[in-house]
């Protein structure tokens, strides 16, 4: 005779041990008058089969991080468990079976592959003409066409030395006159504002650490000491700083800010051969498109409740909980990120394909808004309009999804660990819908902050704490420069020409986005 002690009422289980000898132990729940015995084996096999299930999820999951792509997308198939959403389909479309039909005929087909052809050469480029003569004696002919062949050729980078002439004369009643020398970014030093900024312009956006460019040098034949021009950057940031705080200040200005984060290895001067674990803040503005890195020796709130105490508006973040904070100010509405819920989704493709598909599909249907949206150029109020006839339905259908689901899981599952993630953050990641200039994810700084992790992964550390604020400092300016198509290096050697004399108060004239490189 079996017990089952699930579909028996509380009730009936008091009067029953009441009335039987029972005798519990570590095998289980023994019952000697009926015979009776309950073992709690199968109980244990299932805890650890979901224990074991979870492990060889985990193995997955660092298999694919060592050895697997990082792609994400997701294709989706015909499910048969997801019926056709009322807004998959749009009025007066008609809706067609696909029909298996055998068809049976040859022909003859020719296929042609033509070449694309070449690409176009540049034409801002200057054009170097090299006339070849026949050998034979042409005296006496006539030129009747020209044969033309382009190349695109290249000098390497060479070293020169300006050299500054400034002649001296004399007066015997007035005295000796001599011209000013021009202002110069470093005092006494022997490089020029060229090669000042083709050196910060290697390391920061071309990944090139000190020690490759020396060896670089070294090919034509140039000696720098590494200490040397560690002394230059260190110089070059004391005239940037004061153009770096105006940049933070345009920055925490905006009223919609995206904000993410990345560690950076710092050399500990105090333990030998041991490293700090510090970390880059970022700051991002969609709208104004400019980049701030804020260095922190951890990762903790201190950092951005310190830089963000008087920022209002709209910031957008990924689900650390140092952000939730920033929702309880009054003046901060916090966006959360649909790429990081996906994210989730994605991961649990291989604990329930079924239902992450489900997920998946609608949330690719958001994305296919979005895309449109971009490809149209939709203004800020254009793009809220449409959000809410298209983009809220499916909005409606994941949240209902979510909450029908959400016993239906085990919550320690891959799948449940999702749902948790976009249902306990809904308010966050549905918030893209409040204001057309709001972005449905954070993607777009998280594709800022890759230049500086490659070039993490080319330096392996910052020497110091102050090396990792210095080079927070070229990774703000060379970030906002790429969002504007402006050449990192002319626009570092034409600061680096005028800051010394610059007025403070017009130093937002110097910023990337606002620098006219012909105009001064």
């Amino acid at each position: 005779m079996n017990l089952n002690l699930e579909n028996s009422s509380k009730s009936e289980l008091i009067a029953l041990i009441k009335s039987k000898d029972i005798r519990i132990n570590n095998q289980g729940i023994q019952i000697d008058n009926q015979g009776i015995q309950i073992d709690n084996q199968e109980i244990i096999i299932s805890e650890s089969q979901s224990k074991i299930n979870y492990l060889k999820f985990q193995i997955k999951e660092l298999q694919r991080l060592v050895f697997g792509t990082k792609r994400e997308r997701f294709e989706a198939v015909n499910n048969p468990f997801q019926a056709v959403l009322p807004f998959d389909v749009e009025e007066n479309t008609t809706i067609t079976e696909t029909v298996k039909e055998k068809i049976s005929y040859e022909r003859e087909k020719t296929t042609k592959r033509e070449h694309p052809g070449r690409l176009p050469l540049p034409a801002h480029l200057p054009v170097e003409e090299i006339i070849i003569e026949p050998n034979e004696d042409t005296t006496g002919m006539v030129i009747i066409g020209k044969e033309i062949t382009d190349e695109l050729e290249l000098t390497p980078a060479k070293f020169f030395i300006k050299r500054t002439i400034r002649p001296k004369y004399a007066n015997p009643e007035q005295g000796i006159f001599i011209a000013e020398m021009p202002s110069r970014p470093i005092d006494k030093c022997i490089a020029g504002n060229g090669l000042l900024s083709q050196i910060m312009v290697d390391k920061f956006v071309d990944h090139l650490p000190f020690y490759r460019q020396i060896e670089r040098f070294r090919r034509d034949k140039i000696e720098i000491k590494a200490s040397t021009i560690d002394g230059w950057q260190t110089a070059v940031c004391k005239l940037l700083v004061p153009l770096y705080d105006e940049l933070k200040k345009q920055v925490l200005r905006q009223g919609y800010l995206q904000a993410d984060e990345s560690p950076i290895k710092v050399l500990d001067r105090n333990k030998k051969g041991k490293t700090h674990q510090g970390y880059y803040w970022v700051y991002h503005s969609p709208i104004e498109k400019m980049l701030f890195f804020d260095y922190q020796h951890g990762r903790g709130h201190e950092g951005p409740e310190d830089l963000l105490k008087n920022f209002k508006g709209y910031l957008q973040t990924d689900g650390y909980v140092v952000y939730d904070a920033f929702a309880k100010k009054e003046n901060i509405i916090l966006v959360g990120c649909m790429a990081h819920a996906r994210r989730y989704f994605e991961k649990a493709l291989e604990d329930d394909k079924t239902r992450a598909s489900i997920i998946l599909e609608m949330i690719q249907q958001l994305y296919a808004i979005e895309r449109k949206i971009r490809e149209e150029k939709f203004t800020h109020a254009q793009r809220h309009t449409y959000r809410l006839d298209h983009s809220e339905p499916i909005m409606l259908e994941i949240i209902k999804w979510l909450l029908a689901n959400r016993d239906l899981v085990v919550p320690q599952s891959p799948t449940g660990k999702a749902i948790h993630y976009m249902i306990s953050r809904w308010e966050y990641i549905r918030a893209f819908m409040f204001d057309g200039s709001l972005e449905i994810d954070n993607n777009l700084i998280e594709n800022k902050i890759r230049p500086m992790v490659i070039g993490r992964k080319n330096y392996l550390f910052a020497g110091s704490h102050n090396g990792a604020e210095r080079a927070a400092m070229f990774y703000s300016f060379f970030g906002t420069c790429k969002l504007h198509n402006v050449n990192p290096h002319q626009w570092l050697k034409k600061v680096l020409e005028v800051i010394s004399d610059y007025k403070v108060s017009k130093l937002s004239e110097l910023l990337p986005q606002n620098l006219k490189l012909d105009s001064i």
